[in-house]
């Protein structure tokens, strides 16, 4: 029965966050709409803000289980591209649940946020892998995010002003040519700078020292090596 009275208010606070003009819901219309005391809701969420994450999570499941459930090809680069429109789309199909994920007022990240950004890790380090990115995953994942934050809360959130989703496009490849190489490092014509090469170099040889565990190094000694390396591939070159 406690696990039925939990659902139930997660799924009036769901529908009431959706219906909501600005995605604001009260606790008071959350227990009244479910038919429960306010004794019980603060038993099984603690207080409004950890309703309010357990929304953002149940309604965010969805999007996560695609990515978690979707098939990684042998390009990691046309992944991320995928992955950016997915955020994107799925910001517009649930306005008020991506502000509300996003907003100042939730002092803790909800897990499903800290969830999407792991993914996004991991497939940057795929491409690091692949000597397809110049900077270190972690550094890149911050960068693409911020980013894509930034665009999907601007189309949601200001469709006056941002009404084509073209921009959103275009801000992914501006960024993605930033981060990624088009090729891999060995592949480049011989014209290209060694400048540029360096840190692509580093930022690979970092994700394969993950991947292969420490490669006959001590944990101490891997990560001396990882940070070194992570500090060359996200050195900005001097001008």
């Amino acid at each position: 029965m406690s696990t039925s009275t939990r659902t139930r208010i997660l799924e009036v606070a769901a529908a009431l966050v959706r219906e909501s003009p600005d995605g604001d819901i009260s606790t008071r219309a959350v227990c009244e709409a479910a038919k429960v005391g306010a004794p019980a809701l603060y038993r099984h969420f603690g207080d409004k803000e950890g309703l309010l994450s357990a929304v953002v999570d149940h309604g965010f499941e969805k999007y996560l289980a695609t990515k978690r459930g979707r098939g990684e090809t042998t390009d990691a680069v046309e992944d991320l591209r995928r992955g950016w429109d997915s955020h994107v789309a799925f910001a517009l199909d649930n306005r008020n649940l991506y502000r509300l994920m996003n907003s100042p007022a939730m002092r803790t990240p909800p897990a499903a946020a800290l969830e999407s950004h792991r993914i996004l890790t991991g497939d940057l380090e795929r491409a690091a892998a692949q000597g397809r990115i110049r900077v270190a995953p972690e550094l890149a994942a911050q960068m693409i995010m911020s980013a894509n934050v930034g665009v999907a809360l601007m189309l949601v959130s200001r469709p006056a002003t941002f009404d084509d989703i073209e921009v959103s496009h275009r801000v992914r490849d501006a960024l993605y040519a930033e981060v990624l190489t088009p090729r891999l490092v060995h592949e480049e014509s011989p014209s290209a700078s060694a400048d540029a090469e360096v840190p692509t170099v580093a930022a690979r040889l970092s994700a394969l020292l993950r991947k292969e565990h420490g490669a006959g190094l001590s944990t101490a000694e891997a990560a001396l090596m990882k940070e070194w390396l992570d500090r060359v591939a996200n050195a900005r070159p001097e001008t």
